[in-house]
C-alpha cells in the first residue's frame, strides 16, 4: 500500500471505519521550524553499497541546500494551505516538484534558502500520470542541481533526500536504492528511507550529488520505505514542456461566473463535466452554496441533479427558492437519510428540517438522481424517480436554484437540469423488464456477445440501459451477500448448539470440558478451527508432562512439572506487546503462539492440570484472571498464570481487588468461577474488543452466543435488541424488547424500552 499522506478521520459508532489509501504528500502548515540548517536524520537499517565512493551526506547537504526550495500554495482564504519541496533545475528560474504539491488552480509560492519568496509566473510543464510539475519564477543566477543520466543508479547504492519534512526546513536523510518497482503502472525507484509529509517533490541525490529521482510516495505499511519518480521522466517532460501562464492556471477548473455563483467558501470546481466541491463552508453547518444563474421558467418547473458523496455521513444536494444568500430550501441526502429543510437565515435557530426519512430508492456510495418539482401550492421531492416528500410549506415561493453542501463533505454533481418537466431518470418498468428478459440466460463463462449488446441497446437509450443492468447487478450482489450471511449464520448457529449442549442444565460441572468450549469460541470467528485437533494436542502435551513423572507422583510434583513444561520448556507467557489483540482471546492461537491473556492462559493451565489429575479452578478477579490450585492444600493456592505461574498471596489478591474495584473489597471475587461464567467472560472480552473496533456484526455474534449459553442475561438481551436493530433485524429486535417488557426486570428503564419498542414498530411499517 502506498500513500501521499493525509489524515484519516475516525468515524464514531455505529458507523464503521473505512480505511483506504490516502493521497497528498504535502504538509498542512501548522508548524515552522526555527532552524534553517540541514538536519541529518538517522540512517535506516539497510545495507549500503560499499563500492560507491562519494561525498558524505553532510557535504552533499551543504552543496545542494541552495538548490532546494519550499513550494506552497494558498487556500481560498489566501492563507498557505500546504507545503512541499522543490529544487532548481535551471539557473533562470525553473523549479521541479510534484504536481500534487502545487494543488489545482491555486496561487503558488516558491521560497529560497535565504527566505526570499517568489510568486510562480508560469507552470512550465506538467505530467499528471507521473505526478511531475516544473514551475517558472522570475529570478536568475540560481544554482541548479545536475540531472543524472538514466539508469546510472545501481541497486544498493546510497542516496540522499533533501526536503521539508514535518515543517523542518532543509533537512537531509540518507538511505539506499532498493531497486525499481512498478506502482500503479509506473516504474518507480524504491527507497529504503524514511519519507515524511513535506518531503514530496524533493530531490533524490546519488553520492555525486546528481538528481536520480523526485520523491513522490511513501509506503502506508512500512515506515522506512518510499518511492520516487525516475529522473528520466523529468528529462522527458523538459523536452516537451506544456507551459501555462499563472493567470490561466488559476482558472483551471473554475466555474463559469455567468452560469454559477459560489457562496460561503468551500472549493467549487468543474472537471470532466462534473462539478466537485470540498472543504469547509463558512455558513451555518459549514454550509456552502453554488447558485445557478440560469433564467428560470414559470411555475410549475423541475430542477434535478445527480449527486455522489465521498462519505455517506456527509450532506449535499439541491437548493431552490434561494435569495442568493442565507434563505432557501434544500433537498439532500444527509447521513444515509433524505432531508428537506428550510433555511431562514445564518444561524442554527433559523434552520428548520421540514421532513427526514430513509428511502429504499437511495443508493449508498453511488450516484443518486435528486429532483424537485415546484408547484404553486406544494413542493415534490424525488430520489431516483421515487417520490420521497410532498411539502406544502409556502414561506418562499421564488428565487434561484442551485447546489449545496454541508459539513466537511466532498461531493460530485453531474447532469444539473432545470425545465418545465424533466424526463424520468430510470427506464420504465416495461423497458427494464425487457432488458432483464434478454439477459436472463446470460452466460458466465464468456463476455456478452455483440448480438446481445445490440438487442439491449434497441430497447432504450444507453444511459437507461446501463441503469437497468446496474440495478439488476446490485440486486444480485446483495443476494450474494445475503447468501454469504446465511452461510455464516448457519455456522454460528451450529457452534452455539454445540456450546448449549456442553452447558446443558443436566450437565455436572465436572463433566464440562472447558477446553472444548473455549475452542468453540475460537471456531465461532474462524470456521477453520477444528476443536478435535487441539484437543488431541492437549492430550499430547499432557502425555509429555506425564512422561517426566513417576507413577506415584503427588500433586505438588505434578504442579511443578506443569509449570516447568509450560513456562520453561515451551515458553508460554503473557502477551504484553499486543495485549488487546483478538488473537489473545482465541485459545487455539494461545496454544500455537504460546502467548495469551490471563484468562486464555488460565484455561490452558486448568485443562492441562485436569488431564494430569490436578484440581484447578478459575478465579475471576476484576480486570485479571488467576487460578486456584486445590490439590496441594485444603484452602487452595492462588496462581497467576499470566506471570509465569507465580504464586499469588491472598493479600496481593485483595490489593488487586481494591485497586480495580474503586477501593471496595468484595470477597465474591475470590470465589471459584463456574465454567459457564469463564466462557461468558471470554466472550465479554471479545465483545469489548469488537466494540472498540466498531464491529457491530461481531458484537452481535458474541452477544447472541452469550444468550444462547444463558437465556437469563437481561443486560445482554437489551444490547442484543439494539444491535439487531442496527443490523436491520427489526423483527428480532422487537422480540427482545417484548421479552424485556414481559419480564420487567428491576433496574431497567422500562419507559425507554417502551419508546424503543414503538420506534421499532414504525421502522417495521416503513
Amino acid at each position: 500500500m502506498f500513500r501521499r499522506v493525509c489524515r484519516a478521520e475516525r468515524v464514531s459508532f455505529p458507523a464503521l471505519s473505512v480505511f483506504s489509501l490516502t493521497c497528498l504528500l504535502l504538509m498542512p502548515l501548522a508548524l515552522r521550524a526555527a532552524e534553517e540548517q540541514p538536519l541529518v536524520a538517522p540512517r535506516p537499517e539497510a545495507q549500503a553499497s560499499e563500492s560507491d565512493p562519494g561525498v558524505s551526506a553532510e557535504d552533499l547537504a551543504v552543496r545542494a541546500k541552495e538548490s532546494v526550495v519550499s513550494v506552497s500554495f494558498a487556500g481560498r482564504d489566501g492563507q498557505e494551505a500546504g507545503m512541499g519541496t522543490g529544487f532548481v533545475i535551471d539557473a533562470n528560474g525553473l523549479i521541479a516538484t510534484n504536481l500534487h504539491v502545487i494543488g489545482e488552480a491555486r496561487p503558488i509560492t516558491v521560497q529560497l534558502l535565504d527566505g526570499t519568496s517568489y510568486e510562480v509566473q508560469e507552470v512550465y510543464a506538467t505530467d499528471r500520470q507521473m505526478d511531475l510539475a516544473v514551475l517558472k519564477i522570475a529570478v536568475d543566477n540560481l544554482k541548479p542541481l545536475k540531472l543524472a543520466e538514466p539508469d546510472t543508479l545501481k541497486q544498493g547504492a546510497e542516496v540522499v533526500v533533501l526536503g521539508n519534512p514535518q515543517g523542518l526546513r532543509y533537512s537531509v536523510v540518507k538511505g539506499v536504492n532498493s531497486g525499481t518497482r512498478e506502482v500503479d503502472g509506473k516504474p518507480m525507484l524504491q527507497l529504503a528511507i524514511p519519507i515524511e509529509p513535506g518531503n514530496s517533490g524533493g530531490p533524490v541525490l546519488d553520492s555525486q550529488g546528481r538528481v536520480q529521482g523526485i520523491v513522490t510516495l511513501k509506503s502506508a505499511v512500512t515506515r522506512n520505505l518510499g518511492y520516487a519518480v525516475n529522473v528520466s521522466a523529468l528529462k522527458g517532460l523538459l523536452e516537451k514542456p506544456n507551459p501555462v501562464p499563472i493567470d490561466r492556471w488559476l482558472t483551471i477548473g473554475t466555474l463559469d461566473e455567468h452560469l454559477w455563483k459560489p457562496l460561503f467558501g468551500s472549493r467549487w470546481r468543474q472537471r470532466a463535466g462534473r462539478i466537485q466541491v470540498d472543504g469547509f463552508g463558512s455558513g451555518l453547518g459549514s454550509r456552502s452554496l453554488c447558485v445557478s444563474q440560469e433564467v428560470l421558467p414559470e411555475l410549475p418547473y423541475e430542477v434535478a441533479v445527480e449527486v455522489k458523496l465521498d462519505d455517506e455521513s456527509g450532506a449535499a444536494g439541491l437548493i431552490f427558492y434561494s435569495d442568493e444568500n442565507t434563505k432557501h430550501y434544500g433537498f439532500y441526502p444527509s447521513n444515509k437519510s433524505l432531508r428537506i429543510s428550510r433555511f431562514d437565515g445564518p444561524d442554527v435557530f433559523l434552520w428548520r428540517v421540514l421532513d427526514e426519512k430513509k428511502s429504499n430508492a437511495y443508493r449508498e456510495e453511488e450516484w443518486n438522481h435528486l429532483k424537485v418539482r415546484l408547484e404553486k401550492d406544494r413542493i415534490l421531492c424525488f430520489v431516483n424517480d421515487e417520490k420521497v416528500f410532498e411539502v406544502k410549506d409556502q414561506r418562499y415561493t421564488e428565487g434561484k436554484v442551485g447546489l449545496a453542501k454541508f459539513r466537511n463533505t466532498v461531493a460530485s454533481f453531474r447532469g444539473f437540469q432545470v425545465a418545465s418537466e424533466i424526463p424520468p431518470y430510470r427506464p420504465s418498468k416495461e423497458t427494464a423488464q425487457k432488458i432483464l428478459d434478454l439477459t436472463e440466460d446470460l452466460r458466465v463463462d464468456r463476455p456478452p456477445q455483440a448480438d446481445l449488446i445490440e438487442a439491449v441497446v434497441k430497447q432504450t437509450d444507453e444511459r437507461r440501459a446501463q441503469q437497468a443492468l446496474q440495478e439488476r447487478a446490485r440486486l444480485l450482489q446483495k443476494q450474494a451477500e445475503r447468501l454469504k450471511q446465511l452461510a455464516q449464520s448457519i455456522h454460528e448457529r451450529a457452534v452455539r448448539d454445540e456450546l448449549k449442549a456442553i452447558f446443558a442444565s443436566d450437565k455436572k460441572e465436572a463433566d464440562i470440558d472447558l477446553m472444548e468450549a473455549a475452542l468453540l469460541i475460537a471456531r465461532l470467528d474462524n470456521n477453520e478451527v477444528d476443536p478435535k485437533v487441539y484437543l488431541g494436542q492437549m492430550k499430547s502435551m499432557a502425555n509429555e508432562i506425564n512422561k517426566t513423572l513417576p507413577e506415584d507422583a503427588n500433586a505438588k510434583a505434578k504442579l511443578k512439572a506443569l509449570n516447568q513444561y509450560l513456562f520453561h520448556e515451551t515458553g508460554f507467557h503473557g502477551s504484553r506487546t499486543n495485549y488487546y489483540s483478538r488473537s489473545n482471546s482465541y485459545i487455539n492461537e494461545t496454544i500455537e503462539d504460546r502467548e495469551g491473556l490471563p484468562i486464555t492462559l488460565s484455561v490452558l493451565y486448568m485443562e492441562l492440570g485436569r488431564r494430569l489429575g490436578l484440581d484447578i479452578d478459575g478465579v475471576g478477579l476484576p480486570g485479571h484472571f488467576v487460578v486456584r490450585v486445590n490439590s496441594i492444600s485444603e484452602k487452595g493456592e492462588l496462581v497467576d498464570v499470566f506471570e509465569g505461574g507465580e504464586p499469588l498471596s491472598d493479600e496481593a489478591a485483595k490489593v488487586m481487588i481494591l485497586t480495580a474495584n474503586g477501593g471496595r473489597f468484595d470477597a465474591e471475587f475470590l470465589k471459584s468461577q463456574p465454567k459457564r461464567e469463564i466462557i461468558q467472560r471470554m466472550l465479554r472480552n471479545l465483545l469489548n474488543l469488537a466494540r472498540d473496533d466498531e464491529d457491530v456484526q461481531a458484537m452481535l455474534r458474541y452477544v447472541e452466543t452469550m444468550i444462547a449459553i444463558d437465556e437469563e442475561l437481561l443486560q445482554e438481551r437489551w444490547l442484543r435488541a439494539v444491535l439487531r436493530y442496527q443490523t436491520g433485524r427489526i423483527a428480532e429486535a422487537i422480540a427482545d424488547t417484548d421479552y424485556l417488557l414481559e419480564k420487567s426486570p428491576e433496574g431497567f428503564d422500562l419507559r425507554r424500552i417502551h419508546e424503543f419498542r414503538n420506534y421499532l414498530d414504525t421502522m417495521q411499517q416503513d
